[in-house]
């Protein structure tokens, strides 16, 4: 096998393969070889197949088996050799397209090496990471917002009328064909009026009404009811309207705390500031990240290989002419040719990529089975109920997989660097934190 440089312009590559007859015909030899002990033949016992017939019978594809292996071998012993690694998958050609058995093979190998990348010096990076505690009014605010969403609900004014939002409780009795059916009698019953959870038409009914009256409520059964047997029939349910009662925010005290799952209503207090300052915290890792990444930009030079700059300004033309045309959801579109601003903005995507995933590799960062499994499970939830489906819909799915691992590995990354850097602390307020975050928003 030979071996010869064509090309070697900045990090494009190129090499002349020659494979002899003499290395295929080896090369077939002991893969026929390594068969014979298991081919059954007519006319011949198991493994006692002649050389010669094996040869004529199966020679012409185990000769292409051979020809790729042989191929792909002289590629990994390239890579190996010169510590090569391709930026995109190579391209790899047969030039004597006239080849025939007993002839050389040549092929040419091309591809963009990754470039060389320079060791980053963490003592020269230095970070500010803002701290934003929760204050006293913040606390209370959310307490508030707690207490609101946990309504408690209270008699209204003796004669009052029910309305949307009101709760009644109310007997009722209902009715199929002059007929009680099973699950349609009930007392004390506390209906939420317009939350929609009984037959279509039947809160509208109770709308109006004060303690004492005993309207009769007719609707019907839709047709697609789960009770077979009540499907589109027409009811009437003989109601008694015991209370009316109105909502109110719920007390912020003991009893709100452990309706919340805190022991009382310190803990609670406790549990709310340290969600507030993990949301702050979470602010502040975005806006360290972007200094980081621009520092970076400016502190880290080397060659980008262009397949990989010219796919990545693609992908963001194509992206954000999609964004601003939403009413199109195909790709059968013309091309989107990218601009000077999608290059420029490809090219430091491309170079902080190929440098944190360096520092990843050097730094043995990993993605676990747990971090993939926590990541999926999280997506999953935007799914209710179809959370297996979409579960398994990954796990088959090698692309998605990759678009979830990516930046779980760059996050991995990015934490790595922040344990190693210059980190100086510095209490703000949330308004100077959310000042920053938008500012991020607005590049």
């Amino acid at each position: 096998m030979k071996i010869t440089e064509t090309l070697n312009e900045g990090l494009k590559r190129g090499y002349s393969i020659v494979i002899t007859a003499k290395e295929l015909d080896k090369k077939v030899d002991e893969k026929l070889n390594e068969a014979q002990p298991n081919v059954e033949m007519k006319g011949f016992r198991k493994g006692k197949v002649p050389m010669a017939m094996l040869k004529k019978q199966f020679g012409p594809k185990v000769l292409g088996e051979a020809m790729q292996e042989t191929v792909d071998g002289a590629m990994n012993e390239h890579f190996e050799k010169s510590g090569d690694r391709p930026a995109m998958q190579p391209d790899v050609k047969m030039t004597n397209e006239d080849w025939k058995e007993g002839d050389d093979v040549s092929v040419s190998l091309s591809y963009e090496a990754l470039p060389e990348i320079p060791n980053l010096e963490f003592s020269k990076l230095k970070l500010k990471k803002m701290i934003v505690k929760a204050s006293e009014k913040e606390v209370e605010e959310a307490l508030g917002n707690l207490a609101s969403t946990a309504k408690d609900y209270k008699p209204k004014r003796k004669g009052s009328k029910s309305k949307n939002g009101d709760q009644v409780v109310i007997d009722f009795k209902g009715m199929v064909d002059s007929q009680e059916f099973e699950g349609g009698s009930s007392e004390d019953y506390p209906l939420l009026l317009g939350s929609n959870s009984f037959i279509p038409g039947f809160e509208e009914q109770l709308v109006g009404l004060k303690v004492g009256d005993t309207p009769e409520v007719r609707v019907t059964f839709p047709e697609e009811y789960n009770a077979e047997h009540l499907a589109g029939k027409d009811a009437v349910f003989s109601c008694n309207v015991k209370e009316v009662k109105e909502a109110v925010d719920a007390e912020i005290n003991d009893e709100l705390a452990k309706k919340f799952g805190s022991d009382d209503l310190k803990g609670l207090k406790s549990q709310i500031a340290e969600r507030l300052e993990a949301e702050y915290a979470g602010a502040s890792k975005t806006v360290m990240k972007r200094e980081l990444l621009d520092k970076l930009d400016k502190m880290v030079s080397f060659d980008l290989p262009p397949s990989l700059v010219d796919a990545e300004a693609g992908q963001i033309a194509h992206q954000l002419w999609h964004d601003e045309n939403p009413d199109v959801e195909g790709h059968d579109h013309e091309k989107i040719e990218p601009t000077d601003e999608h290059n420029k903005l490809a090219e430091r995507r491309v170079r902080l990529g190929l440098l944190l995933a360096e520092l990843g590799q050097k730094a043995e960062v990993e993605v676990t089975e747990a971090d993939m499994t926590q990541a999926i499970m999280e997506q999953a939830r935007q799914y209710p109920g179809q959370e297996r489906q979409f579960f398994e819909f990954i796990q088959k799915n090698e692309q998605m997989q990759q678009q979830i691992r990516a930046p779980l590995f760059e996050d991995k990354v990015v934490d790595y660097v922040f344990e190693n850097a210059s980190v100086t602390e510095k209490e703000v307020t949330k308004n100077a934190l959310q000042k920053a975050v938008e500012a991020l928003e607005e590049e």
